[in-house]
């Protein structure tokens, strides 16, 4: 499956398909390792098993599995590159401004279109989850379609 659009939910959302444009989730963003990206990510935490090629913020922590290539910039709180992993760009660790936009390409306006197609599902199935967190996997929530003029 494929999105061409902007994706946006305040939950969590995996991606196993294709989507070209910016993805926004509240909480977690993971991309399977069957998961392309081409746009830039904003989240609190991210998962990417698979293909990226835009700018990943991620407020709290991001996890690049073995089978992950990113090519683009990172900003992370936190950053776990399991070995086999690809990055290719810029890596910055420490503090992440709130909205992470900052050093990264602007934001979309209030009147974003929102797109969906792409199944939200729960971090904890995806290994998203901090081991002995103690939290239960977080809610996942659908992305709408609309689109405003």
């Amino acid at each position: 499956m494929k999105v061409s659009g902007d994706v946006e939910t305040e939950g969590t959302i995996r991606i196993e398909g294709r989507v070209e444009g910016t993805v926004r989730a509240g909480k977690a963003v993971v991309v399977g390792k069957d998961g392309r990206i081409k746009g830039d990510i904003f989240t609190q935490d991210a998962v990417v098993g698979g293909e990226v090629r835009g700018t990943i913020v991620a407020e709290s922590r991001i996890e690049l599995q073995a089978t992950c290539v990113v090519d683009g910039e990172i900003r992370a709180r936190r950053i776990q590159l399991d070995e086999g992993g690809r990055v290719n760009g810029k890596v910055h660790t420490g503090e992440v401004p709130k909205g992470g936009q900052a050093g990264s390409r602007a934001a979309a306006g209030s009147g974003a279109e929102k797109a969906s197609g792409v199944s939200p599902a729960a971090s904890q199935s995806a290994g998203a989850g901090r081991p002995g967190s103690g939290s239960a996997a977080p809610q996942a929530a659908a992305a709408s379609v609309s689109q405003k003029s």
